[in-house]
């Protein structure tokens, strides 16, 4: 007994499959987008943070090095 397959019914289940995986297709693109978008803006809150590490680090040298010139001008005037 062979099998007979209707084209009518192959061609409704490969269109069902092509749709599948296209709104597969669809969704992972999605995803990837939303995933680089918030790598994106990370990265863009990482570059503001070393920003501001960077200024406070040079605030506190710079607060150092004036204290440390206070020092040597009391020590001086001693």
């Amino acid at each position: 007994m062979s099998e007979i397959q209707d084209p009518k019914s192959v061609q409704d289940l490969t269109g069902v499959v092509q749709t599948l995986l296209q709104q597969t297709q669809d969704k992972f693109q999605t995803m990837s987008d939303q995933i680089i978008g918030r790598i994106d803006e990370m990265s863009g809150r990482i570059d503001d943070l070393e920003k501001n590490i960077g200024d406070l680090m040079t605030q506190a040298g710079v607060e150092e090095m004036e204290a440390e010139n206070k020092v040597k001008e009391e020590q001086g005037s001693s």
